[in-house]
């Protein structure tokens, strides 16, 4: 088997065509590629059997045990107001820092850390982070800081004043602003070719702080926080599964939890959260199917002068077939679970294709983070070697600030081996995850435990497939 070597821009270009997140490393796979796929499949069906006969109950809303870490002493260190301010400060010097690198910074995309620090650090980093250990983002987001330290001096001149218009968001919006602009810079991370250049992607970033800083000053900085900037609610979609949040109760709470607690839904999801949801699965998905020989055939056969226009109707077609797929298996799944459901909770007219749709949405997430884990694993592990000479040189103009200029990059860090089992782990694990909180929704949604696994047999069929 080949581990995919698709030619990408990005940064890893040591001359010519760059491997962003692929590489030309070949490995054998010690049994048919088959029978590994047969065995996951497997794996699914046989951790779906194991749900349905262990899990009984429903959970009851917040019923699951947690640990306030903020009664702990390295809970209290780690949320003391100063460490939170630095982290505050470090998310708007590394923003500063892209911005000024991009403008005024060599353009070869090796040399400046723009490119890195976007693609890899804070895009394919932050995702991780916010999945495997919290929502950081909530915390270093440095519009939000910038925003708030200049409305806070505002309220100052004169006092108790908001900078704000105070307009009333329209309810009819919902996200769909955010999916809108997730759409634009995943079109930008796999159509755009400017990608990679520092000063367009400075630019694109500073037109984006305008919208975010616009849509504050028009609804409110926490209201557009909520529905119109999308990365707070993206990575806050992948901290769903995350095991630590933080609750406002009788007093600031930040909870151990376990994993995917976060995901059972209490209330279905609108239309355009659901839309964000599946535009995530969307994206990743598609990003692995570029790598492929098949895209590459087709991109190949199209010729150079098309290939954003290939990339571009591909990610549209990739986000539809999403949606109708996903909208089929819910007409089934509801369906499934109508055929033995009692009066009340189990009316037919409570389980419509999109209230199903609404609520089981969620439970994508844990497959998105393991696409988004398997796909980007050694784009990520090489990025952040190119980090130690960036950081000591980080416009490229020729410094050697923590002498580190001259650091050898391992291209061999890590190998095909290790990606190959570190992704099927991944997936199989994603996919069994996304079974047991499907499952746990069931349960809370439907009558009975028969209709609840009734139900879930075509999200088996999903997963299997």
């Amino acid at each position: 088997m080949r581990i995919t070597a698709v030619p990408r821009r990005r940064i890893l270009n040591l001359a010519g065509p760059a491997l962003a997140h692929g590489f030309g490393q070949r490995y054998s796979l010690p049994i048919p590629l088959w029978l590994y796929l047969t065995g996951a499949g497997l794996t699914v069906a046989a951790s779906f059997a194991m749900i349905a006969l262990l899990v009984r109950r429903a959970p009851l809303a917040q019923d699951y045990k947690r640990i306030d870490l903020m009664r702990l002493p390295i809970g209290r260190v780690l949320g003391a107001p100063v460490v939170l301010l630095g982290l505050r400060l470090l998310g708007v010097g590394l923003y500063l820092l892209v911005i000024v690198a991009g403008l005024f910074g060599t353009q070869s995309p090796l040399k400046n850390i723009a490119p890195a620090m976007v693609w890899a650090i804070w895009w394919v980093g932050g995702a991780y982070v916010s999945a495997l250990l919290g929502n950081l983002w909530a915390l270093i987001n440095p519009l939000d800081t910038l925003f708030a330290a200049a409305e806070s001096l505002y309220g100052r001149l004169p006092p108790g004043q908001r900078m704000t218009l105070g307009l009333r968001y329209p309810e009819i919006l919902g996200v769909w602003p955010a999916v809108a602009l997730f759409l634009v810079f995943i079109w930008m991370e796999m159509a755009w070719e400017a990608s990679d250049h520092p000063a367009s992607l400075a630019a694109a970033m500073l037109v984006y702080s305008a919208l975010t800083w616009l849509g504050m000053l028009l609804y409110g900085r926490s209201e557009w926080l909520r529905r119109g900037e999308v990365f707070p609610l993206v990575f806050g979609l992948f901290a769903r599964f995350a095991p630590t949040e933080a609750r406002v109760a009788d007093a600031r709470e930040w909870n151990l939890r376990p994993y995917a607690v976060g995901l059972v839904a209490h209330e279905p999801l609108t239309a355009s959260q659901t839309a964000l949801v599946l535009l995530i699965l969307a994206s990743v998905s598609f990003d692995g199917f570029r790598d492929t020989p098949a895209w590459a055939a087709v991109v190949d056969g199209l010729g150079h002068d098309l290939h954003e226009s290939a990339q571009t109707l591909g990610l549209a077609l990739a986000a539809s077939l999403f949606v109708a797929v996903y909208l089929g298996f819910c007409r089934l799944i509801a369906r499934c679970g109508e055929s033995h459901s009692r009066a009340g909770i189990g009316q037919a007219a409570g389980h419509s294709v999109f209230r199903v749709a609404g609520l089981f949405v969620l439970t994508l997430v844990p497959i998105a983070i393991a696409y988004h884990l398997a796909h980007y694993l050694f784009f990520l592990v090489m990025a952040a070697q190119y980090l130690i000479p960036l950081a000591s040189d980080p416009l490229g103009l020729g410094w050697d600030v923590f002498g580190t200029r001259n650091y050898f990059v391992r291209i061999g860090l890590i190998d095909a081996r290790i990606v190959w089992y570190v992704s099927v782990a991944a997936i199989v694990t994603g996919h069994v995850a996304a079974l047991y909180v499907a499952h746990l929704q069931a349960l809370r949604e439907f009558a009975d435990r028969q209709s609840a696994l009734r139900s879930q047999w075509p999200m088996l069929v999903l997963m299997v497939c």
